[in-house]
């Protein structure tokens, strides 16, 4: 039997998804060894391995075989636009991806007025505004603190991942307009769904009695 592979995004994500594995009965203990240096985590008996990315390298990793099974935030899952199957909401990790600025922008996303969007999700903001508002903008991509942009002139308005809005607030931002939930994600390469269905399978299930149980 080949070893099965997940690749966790780092953070929060990876703490979350190992503590639901353990209530299937997957387990890793080299990965609660903090000062471990390791790269891959192996569960010899299950046959299972296990590695720690960054969010938008999991689809990549999974499209391209490396690995077999990927959690990741659905927000990377739009922006990466990787070919794999997205086969479990794991309902965890929920927020919004919204568009924010000052209030006074509402009128420019009424009026469908050409505006200048700044965010880190360039693929998922052109999406809403290209096809589902029909509104031209200019997109700029940054990599971060993407709340200053409409404070410093950059953009109008931007387009980011709200949890609480505290940031927002203390900013002088609002959520303006929200284009889509957000939760973590089961991601599967394509090939190893057809090669390995029945472990794949059954893991999804459990997955889900769990998920069902605590819902």
């Amino acid at each position: 039997m080949r070893y099965l592979t997940f690749a966790l995004g780092k953070g929060r994500l990876a703490k979350k998804t190992l503590e639901l594995f353990e209530k299937i009965g997957i387990t890793c203990e080299e990965m609660k060894d903090k000062d471990s240096r390791k790269l891959i985590f192996v569960n010899e008996e299950l046959k299972l391995r296990f590695f720690l990315a960054k969010g938008p390298d999991v689809p990549t990793y999974v499209e391209y075989g490396a690995s077999d099974i990927g959690i990741v935030g659905e927000d990377t899952i739009l922006e990466e636009q990787r070919k794999l199957y997205e086969v479990l909401d794991l309902g965890f990790g929920k927020c919004r991806m919204c568009v924010c600025g000052p209030q006074s922008a509402a009128e420019l996303l009424k009026h469908q007025e050409q505006i200048r969007v700044a965010t880190k999700y360039p693929h998922i903001a052109k999406d809403y505004f290209y096809n589902k508002k029909h509104q031209t903008v200019e997109i700029v991509k940054l990599n971060g603190s993407i709340e200053l942009a409409p404070i410093v002139g950059l953009s109008d308005v931007i387009v980011d991942i709200v949890e609480t809005g505290s940031t927002l607030r203390e900013n002088g931002l609002v959520v303006l307009e929200e284009v889509c939930p957000l939760s973590a994600r089961v991601v599967v390469n394509q090939v190893s769904m057809r090669m390995e269905n029945e472990r794949i399978t059954k893991i999804l299930t459990d997955l889900k009695s769990v998920i069902k149980q605590e819902a």
